[in-house]
């Protein structure tokens, strides 16, 4: 996180004992050039926060509405709760940690965004990742959140609250399919080890280095989420298209394309004489910390059950001065598959959920200046059967 959050929970953290939600509003606020939106909510351009006052240990407050919430998710956002009698407590309260909306949400949906969010809605655990909603993990929680879009977000927010029947089911494979999915660790070691990997290297990169410019400038871009999915596009599409994405950055959210590539996997897919190359594109801003999202765990087994399917990640590592390094990784290299993260939370209770990246393990593969795929069949095949169980 930037460094002025880290010295305003610092602040907090420090001032554990005031005890009126007056003195704490204006500590922070002669600390920090806040702006006021509404009744509760301060800001800067680095962070956003929530003053509530409760009289016991319990903390049931009304937080902030949900579709204020969304206004500054891409920032990181805090509840302070000043407590009588005890220290204050601070939470972060992103999109990510909300369980539900509890209040006047009878009405919420995708496309109806309303109700308040409760001090009782917000996660304090987050078994998923090991971590629990306080300081000291602020740090680790936040780079958690950037994974995430606000619609993915809202999609389960929206499914916890109504507890509705959900949409998004677990895949079914069919016994071919089943076997080639356990097949995909063999198909994966062949293709690395062959002359269409490096086909498939030298085409990626001389198309990073067609638009090594634009990447630089799209880098800079604050929205995570925009910022990659506008890199993918300048890497995979033709020169009329990227022309026209980086005519006005500032309205390219609307104007990337939606790709619904075969099985909803990869964002470029190249075929080759024994093999079909699906490469989801993923950018890493090495002085950033972040944890992307991988991939849909039902999508991945659907795609390795074809039969001569490999799935690869493009890394694309980018600092101030432009792109700095990338790697054509398997989705079974061990030290990508080793420190995945594995969670329901974004796929739907049903499903068997999403794979997640440790941001550190890119940039440890990134900063590789001979990167070489390293497979452990036996390995990749247990996490496969893992995956099939869930």
């Amino acid at each position: 996180m930037n460094r002025v959050v880290n010295e305003f929970v610092a602040m907090i953290r420090d001032n554990a004992s005031i005890a009126t939600k007056n003195e704490m509003i204006s500590l922070v606020c002669d600390a920090f050039d806040m702006v006021k939106d509404g009744r509760s909510l301060y800001h800067t351009d680095y962070f956003a926060v929530v003053f509530c006052y409760t009289k016991n240990a319990s903390f049931s407050n009304v937080v902030i509405s949900l579709s204020k919430l969304e206004k500054y998710d891409g920032i990181p956002c805090f509840v302070v709760v000043v407590r009588r009698d005890l220290d204050n407590m601070v939470y972060m309260i992103n999109s990510t940690f909300i369980d539900k909306v509890s209040h006047s949400s009878q009405s919420l949906r995708l496309d109806n965004i309303r109700g308040s969010i409760l001090g009782s809605n917000i996660r304090k655990q987050l078994p998923e990742i090991g971590r629990v909603n306080a300081p000291d993990d602020f740090e680790e929680l936040f780079a958690y959140h950037k994974g995430f879009t606000w619609m993915e977000n809202l999609e389960r927010i929206v499914e916890r609250t109504n507890n509705i029947r959900p949409v998004k089911v677990k895949v079914a494979l069919s016994p071919v399919e089943y076997s080639n999915v356990l097949d995909a660790p063999r198909r994966a070691s062949l293709f690395v080890s062959s002359g269409d990997y490096d086909v498939l290297l030298d085409d990626l990169r001389r198309r990073c280095e067609d638009v090594k410019d634009a990447i630089l400038v799209a880098s800079h871009i604050d929205n995570v989420n925009v910022r990659g999915r506008l890199i993918e596009v300048l890497i995979t599409s033709d020169p009329e298209e990227r022309t026209m994405l980086l005519k006005d950055l500032s309205d390219v959210e609307r104007m990337l394309p939606v790709y619904d590539t075969e099985n909803g996997l990869g964002d470029y897919v190249r075929r080759f004489g024994n093999a079909d190359a699906y490469t989801d594109i993923k950018t890493k801003i090495l002085y950033l910390d972040s944890n992307p999202k991988a991939y849909n765990v039902d999508k991945f087994l659907k795609c390795m059950g074809e039969e001569r399917s490999v799935f690869m990640f493009f890394f694309v590592g980018i600092d101030d001065s432009g792109i700095v390094n990338t790697v054509l990784c398997s989705v079974f290299h061990d030290q990508l598959m080793k420190t995945t993260i594995l969670q329901h939370h974004w796929a739907g209770r049903a499903t068997r959920g999403v794979a997640q990246f440790n941001g550190k393990a890119i940039n440890e593969i990134l900063s590789e200046r001979d990167f070489r795929n390293n497979i452990d069949e036996e390995s990749s095949r247990s996490y496969l059967e893992d995956l099939l169980k869930r």
